[in-house]
């Protein structure tokens, strides 16, 4: 007896399990949402510079979708007005001149730089054709109005420091502010500057059209050392300290978009790379864009990392011409980390 009432026991909790699955299995399934990955903006301090070409071809190579980002690139025509987007919370991330880092922290904000993408400034000082002859070097700016990007830009604090280690002080020469791309060009046709800096592709169409010689020439290590005494690194992607904090994935996925893409630039040919890019960013003559970038190609890094010798190298021009940094004690170590990039897989 006790045995038949333990089997009818048995049999009714499996007829009553059975009954459970069926019920729950017949219940419609919670929908799935995919997860939408949050708008990143960033600004590019002049995007259609070569020096930042990394920011429009990772877009136009989809490797901001693969990382699983959803990014939008903005442009302002020079860094200091990306810098104040960015402290006016305007934009999420920086693609401009690590030097805007040190400044940044000399004035209370913390902000790093999280993926290095020039080596060098990628920067020209070049000399007006008609003026040549009497402008030699930077020792002969005496008496000049030199070009910039900006007032307080790092074109004006390069340009300083060059004159500077050339015997030349500031109050030899005059800095005017004339932009980038055509209104530098412009400037220059005018007469308003003698001289200036800029850089690809303005720098090849000036010497295409025959009305401006290299004076300076920071495209490459080698040059750069000799101009700088040390490796300048500039373009790079910034943010503020607090948003990498609470965003670590977001920046992890930058990293990894922006260091695959500099890896195409270091095994693709120009012609390749100029391929990818829109219409409007090589404009009508693609065999000087595509000279333009043949250029700039030694100025980018291959892994995003920073350079061991830059950050004393770049502390020590604005220390020099930066009043928010002279006299100010300026931690290095956090203006920049290499923590995202070197979590990226070869």
């Amino acid at each position: 007896m006790n045995r038949l009432l333990a089997w009818l026991s048995r049999a009714l909790r499996a007829a009553l399990a059975a009954s459970l699955t069926l019920c729950l299995a017949a219940q419609p399934a919670a929908p799935v949402h995919a997860a939408t990955p949050e708008k990143i903006l960033i600004m590019v301090g002049g995007i259609d510079k070569l020096i930042y070409l990394p920011a429009k071809l990772t877009e136009q190579l989809g490797y901001f979708r693969d990382a699983g980002l959803d990014v939008e690139l903005l442009s302002q025509p020079a860094g200091v007005g990306a810098e104040d987007e960015l402290l006016a919370g305007g934009v999420q991330a920086v693609i401009g001149f690590y030097d805007h880092t040190i400044d940044l922290q000399a004035r209370g904000q913390e902000v790093k730089t999280i993926v290095v993408f020039g080596q060098v400034p990628g920067e020209v000082t070049m000399v007006a054709t008609r003026a040549a002859d009497s402008i030699r070097s930077m020792a002969d700016v005496k008496g000049r109005t030199l070009g910039v990007t900006g007032l307080g830009s790092s074109t004006s604090f390069l340009t300083q420091y060059l004159a500077q280690r050339a015997g030349v002080p500031p109050t030899q020469y005059t800095l005017l502010p004339v932009g980038a791309d055509n209104s530098f060009i412009a400037a220059l046709r005018q007469a308003r500057i003698d001289a200036g800096m800029t850089t690809e592709p303005t720098v090849s169409r000036l010497l295409k059209s025959g009305d401006a010689r290299v004076l300076v020439d920071m495209r490459n290590v080698e040059a750069t050392r000799a101009a700088l005494g040390g490796t300048y690194p500039a373009a790079s992607l910034y943010a503020q300290s607090t948003w990498l904090d609470t965003h670590p994935q977001e920046a992890a996925g930058l990293a990894r978009a922006f260091v695959r893409t500099l890896r195409y630039l270091h095994t693709h040919s120009a012609e390749e790379i100029a391929a990818q890019m829109p219409t409007d960013y090589i404009g009508n003559d693609k065999a000087l864009y595509v000279r333009a970038l043949k250029a700039s190609l030694p100025t980018y890094t291959v892994d995003g990392k920073m350079p061991a010798d830059g950050p004393p190298t770049v502390l020590k021009v604005l220390t020099g011409f930066n009043p928010s940094v002279k006299g100010r004690h300026v931690d290095l170590s956090r203006t920049f980390t290499n923590q995202f990039v070197n979590d990226v897989r070869p």
